[in-house]
């Protein structure tokens, strides 16, 4: 690598044939990975047999810690983002340090790879062309301000939420858009069990609630058009 640069690297989402040969190359060759949990990038580092020291960057500390990475950086050493899986920066650690990149002139680029809500919005059937990526709604405050804004966009909608409140959001989106709401929702995508649970708002919740539990990352797919 000729000169320091800030690397965003996404990493598989669920199947390790997803990491490219340029990320397994990155990884390799930057002075230091940046993990979200450096737990789950050790397996991912241990089966590619990298070797690259990493240090623990999340939401928790990236406030605290942007600017000492930052100097790093500026002193030459080149530097991997990772999160626990897809790309850094959606719905994860990441805008931060790439603001304060780009702020201090300091090159940067995002390897092209895995992240989940693309593949599930295309697995939908729901017209792509246009679309909103919500994310995470709010936990408690500021939730049902975001459905009410969510019900204007006359567009699919897409969010993630995780397996122990998707009932509960399934629920909100049959009293905010209606029961004849078409859904998908996509869980364990690119793994063993990947499943897409499609149909229309009210069939969808009687399938979720007749399961004894729900496990996975998942995204949910609404269309508003």
């Amino acid at each position: 690598m000729e000169s320091p640069m800030l690397y965003l690297v996404p990493t598989p989402i669920g199947n390790l044939e997803d990491m490219s040969p340029r990320s397994i190359k990155v990884l390799t060759e930057v002075s230091l990975i940046l993990s979200e949990d450096t737990r789950n990038t050790g397996k991912l580092l241990k089966h590619f047999e990298i070797e690259t020291k990493q240090t623990a960057y999340h939401a928790h500390n990236e406030h605290r810690l942007t600017e000492r990475f930052i100097e790093v950086l500026k002193n030459g050493q080149s530097i991997a983002l990772v999160s626990d899986a897809g790309t850094p920066g959606i719905s994860d650690p990441g805008y931060m340090l790439v603001k304060s990149a780009i702020e201090q002139n300091i090159k940067l680029t995002v390897l092209p790879g895995a992240t989940a809500f693309v593949p599930a919005l295309v697995m939908s059937g729901f017209p792509c062309n246009r679309f909103y990526f919500e994310g995470f709604l709010p936990q408690k405050k500021g939730r049902m301000t975001r459905w009410l804004a969510l019900k204007e966009l006359k567009t699919t909608l897409v969010l993630y939420e995780s397996p122990h409140r998707i009932i509960k959001l399934v629920k909100e989106c049959i009293e905010h858009l209606g029961e004849e709401t078409q859904i998908s929702i996509s869980r364990e995508i690119s793994k063993l069990y990947e499943e897409n649970i499609r149909g229309v708002a009210k069939d969808v919740i009687l399938d979720l609630e007749k399961r004894a539990s729900i496990k996975g990352e998942i995204v949910v797919v609404i269309n508003n058009n």
